[in-house]
C-alpha cells in the first residue's frame, strides 16, 4: 500500500459560493488528486438541482430518493474523471445525546447514510466528536461508547459493510482529543470502527489557542513532544482508517467579540477552523502549528500508508468567481509535493501539470 491523495469536496470552494461540483471535480482531477472525501451537503445540493420536491421548509433537506438520485449522478460524475470518493463525511452531532429521540432519529438517518455510501462506492462514513453544548452532550462516556457501538453494528450488517472513521476535532464538547478519541474507538471494539487523525485537530487542541494574543498554549512545545510521543507508542495503524493534513493560520489579533471571525455561536477553535486553515507548508500565509512533527509521526512514527486527505476550511472558499477553486486546488497540489518531499515518502507517478505546476502523487 502507497500513499493515494484525496481532498474534500468543500475544499476547492463551497457550493454557495457558486462553485458547481462538477467544475470542481474537474479541477481536481487536472492537479492530479486520486480522491474526495465527499461532504453531505454537497449531494444534497446536487439533490435539490435534480429534483422539483417542495419541501415543507427551504431547510429541510430532499428525500430520501432524491438523495440517493444525488448519488448516483455524484458517483458517475467521479467514475468518468477517475476520482474515487473516500467517504462521506461528515454524520455529526450524533454520539452521547441526550435527548434520546434524536439519538432515534440519527440512526434513521444513518441507515439512509450507509444506502448512500453503497451508492457512492465508498466503504466510509466519517464521524466527528459531538460538538453540541454541554447541556446537550453526556458526560457518561459508556454512553458514547454504546452509542458508536450501534453504528458500527450498523455497518457490520450492511451489505457490503461499511466502515466508519471516528475523529476528534478540537472543539468537540467531550472527545476533543485523539487520545480520548483512540480510547474511545478501543472501548468500542469494532473492526470497522477505527480513527481519523487530522494534524490541524490535533495541533489546535494542544498547540494552538486563537483567542490569545500568542496564538499558542502555555507549554504547547512539550504538550506536542508528549503526544506524539503517546501517538507512537500507542496507536494500532492498522485501525487508522485515513488521515488528514492541514495546518491554521495564527491570528493577528485574538478571536474574541469584535473580531471579525467571531461568532456568539460557536466555540472560538470551531470559527477559527472555518475561516482559517492553510495547506501544509504555507507558513507565508501564516501557517504555524506543528504540522510537520505530527506528520512525522504519521508516516514515520506508525507508518500509516493509505489516503491523505487536504481538508481545508478558509474564507477564500466563500469568494465567488472561477479562479477560487483553481486556486485552492493547485496551492494543495504544491501542498502534498512539499509535504512528499519534507517527510521522504515514496509515492506514484507524477500527476499531470496544471498551469505550470505539477503535483507528485
Amino acid at each position: 500500500m502507497s500513499y493515494k491523495l484525496a481532498i474534500t469536496s468543500i475544499s476547492l470552494g463551497r457550493c454557495y459560493a457558486g462553485h458547481s461540483l462538477v467544475d470542481r471535480l474537474d479541477v481536481a482531477r487536472s492537479c492530479g488528486y486520486q480522491g474526495i472525501e465527499l461532504v453531505y451537503e454537497d449531494l444534497v445540493d446536487v439533490a435539490r438541482q435534480l429534483c422539483c420536491e417542495k419541501s415543507p421548509s427551504p431547510a429541510d433537506p430532499p428525500s430520501g430518493a432524491a438523495q440517493m438520485a444525488a448519488a448516483r449522478v455524484i458517483s458517475d460524475m467521479c467514475r468518468e474523471r477517475g476520482i474515487e470518493i473516500v467517504c462521506l463525511q461528515p454524520f455529526s452531532q450524533y454520539d452521547g445525546l441526550l435527548d434520546r429521540g434524536e439519538h432515534e432519529s440519527r440512526l434513521q438517518q444513518l441507515r439512509l447514510w450507509i444506502k448512500l455510501a453503497h451508492v457512492l462506492k465508498t466503504g466510509v462514513i466519517q464521524i466527528p466528536a459531538n460538538f453540541l453544548p454541554t447541556n446537550q452532550v453526556t458526560k457518561d462516556p459508556d454512553l458514547i461508547v454504546a452509542d458508536l457501538q450501534e453504528v458500527a453494528d450498523a455497518g457490520l450488517s450492511a451489505d457490503p459493510p461499511i466502515n466508519f472513521a471516528y475523529e476528534s476535532l478540537c472543539w468537540s464538547t467531550r472527545i476533543d482529543t485523539w487520545e480520548r478519541c483512540w480510547e474511545v474507538v478501543q472501548r468500542v471494539g469494532r473492526p470497522n470502527f477505527g480513527i481519523c487523525l487530522d494534524t490541524f485537530n490535533i495541533a489546535g487542541r494542544i498547540y494552538a489557542d486563537p483567542t490569545i494574543p500568542a496564538g499558542v498554549t502555555a507549554n504547547a512545545d512539550e504538550a506536542v513532544r508528549r503526544s506524539i510521543q503517546r501517538l507512537v507508542e500507542q496507536v494500532d495503524v492498522s485501525k487508522v482508517f485515513y488521515v488528514q493534513v492541514t495546518d491554521g493560520e495564527r491570528l493577528r489579533a485574538p478571536l474574541v467579540s469584535g473580531h471579525p471571525y467571531y461568532d456568539p455561536e460557536q466555540p472560538p477553535r470551531m470559527s477559527w477552523s472555518r475561516n482559517c486553515r492553510l495547506f501544509y507548508g504555507e507558513e507565508d500565509r501564516g501557517a504555524y502549528l506543528p504540522v510537520k512533527e505530527i506528520a512525522q509521526a504519521l508516516f514515520h512514527g506508525i507508518g500509516f500508508k493509505g489516503w491523505v486527505s487536504l481538508e481545508l476550511f478558509n474564507r477564500r472558499m466563500n469568494d465567488k468567481g472561477a479562479s477560487v477553486p483553481v486556486e485552492l486546488a493547485r496551492r494543495g497540489a504544491l501542498s502534498w509535493a512539499k509535504l512528499v518531499e519534507d517527510m521522504g515518502l515514496v509515492t506514484g507517478p507524477t500527476a499531470p501539470p496544471l498551469g505550470g505546476i505539477t503535483a507528485s502523487l
